[in-house]
């Protein structure tokens, strides 16, 4: 199997694979790798590293040619998309549900394209789970921008000038995400209280030495998947209600609530933010997918009755050696999984589960039932 490793758009600063595992997968036998000049810039890795790792450097349109399976973080754009052979594969996140004249276009192509949003969230897949281990980062990131921009300290000091008390951080949402935030939070000393719909992480977040807010709801819970059930309009106005208060009582909020495949719940409203301790920060996690917070905005930090509130884009690439490092180790799960051991060729859709999962498109049609079932809504 030819493999072909493509450079990132513009401002992207993570990079699909690193050389190690280029190595990895071209030491199988069973695989040539193909990589675009000038990939690992963003990382200042040269060209050389991966022609020691056993890859051949080309330009694009060579590697468009001779690859037939092409890995990427971002997804293709319309030229792109063009120049991609009949029959190839192209695995990358998709963003299907909000990208569907991108999936119709690869369709038409004739190209199989394979999403990394639908991997299954299990033991078995864990691996391979892209959005995990960026969501672990993003959590451990927006504690540092929250950090950076609060204008007290985390941790409590005795000092012979007094005592100085801890900071307080309201996490919502105890998701990947969210746990990661608690933990580096309680890291850096500060005092942490965390909600979340599921009553079944309250064990996580209370190991992690949070406090786990209970709000009665009614039924909430999660999917198979793992992912939290969408609220009704009237258990999300409750939620607003009752989390109000540690959110005015808090230094810090972090919201990461999201659901897949929709846009993010509003939860913190402008009214909450009014009552909020004025120099306080709340970073939104969930700013790309819709916002958790009345007010932010993608790629900018706001100011709102004198409450900072951030919205950084692609939050992981903030620290890209590390989230490259990650999605490296996912992709080559991913690529050694849907290759046939013996063969080296990629198995036959309707031999696997993950390959099931995760393929929107082939011979020229969107074959993924759930996926249409969300554009139909």
């Amino acid at each position: 199997m030819v493999i072909g490793v493509m450079k990132e758009p513009a401002g992207e600063t993570r990079i699909a694979l690193l050389p190690e595992h280029v190595q990895k997968l071209i030491d199988s036998g069973k695989h040539e790798v193909l990589v675009e000049k000038g990939f690992g810039e963003s990382l200042f890795l040269p060209d050389g590293d991966y022609v020691k790792a056993g890859a051949t450097v080309t330009d694009r349109d060579t590697l468009l040619k001779k690859a037939s399976v092409y890995v990427r973080i971002n997804p293709p754009d319309s030229e792109l998309i063009q120049k991609i052979p009949k029959g190839n594969v192209w695995i990358s996140y998709l963003d299907p549900v909000n990208r569907k004249k991108t999936i119709e276009a690869l369709a038409q192509k004739g190209v199989k394209a394979l999403s990394l949003e639908f991997i299954p969230r299990s033991t078995y897949a864990q691996k391979m789970d892209a959005l995990s281990s960026q969501a672990s980062l993003a959590g451990y990131e927006a504690v540092i921008l929250a950090a950076e921009r609060l204008n007290k300290i985390f941790p409590m000091m005795m000092t012979p000038a007094g005592t100085i008390q801890p900071a307080r951080v309201f996490v919502i949402g105890a998701g990947v995400a969210g746990l990661q935030a608690i933990a580096t939070a309680k890291r850096l000393g500060a005092r942490v209280e965390a909600f979340d719909t599921r009553p079944v992480v309250e064990d996580e977040v209370r190991s992690l030495g949070a406090k786990f807010v209970k709000i009665d709801l009614g039924e909430t819970g999660q999917t198979k998947d793992g992912y939290a059930k969408e609220l009704t309009e009237e258990q999300l106005e409750k939620q607003r209600q009752l989390m109000a208060k540690h959110c005015t009582l808090s230094d810090v909020v972090i919201t990461t609530a999201q659901v897949f495949g929709r846009k993010a719940p509003l939860i913190v409203t402008r009214e909450i933010i009014e009552k909020m301790k004025k120099g306080s920060v709340i970073v939104d996690l969930a700013v790309e997918s819709g916002g958790n917070v009345e007010g932010s905005k993608p790629g900018e930090d706001v100011m709102i009755h004198d409450v900072t509130i951030v919205g950084v884009r692609n939050v992981p690439g903030r620290v890209p050696v590390d989230a490259s490092r990650m999605l490296s180790g996912n992709f080559t799960a991913l690529l050694t999984h849907l290759m046939d051991s013996e063969t080296g060729d990629l198995k036959s859709l309707s031999d696997d589960e993950i390959f099931q999962s995760i393929c929107l498109t082939r011979d020229g049609e969107v074959i993924h039932e759930t996926l249409k079932k969300m554009w139909s809504k």
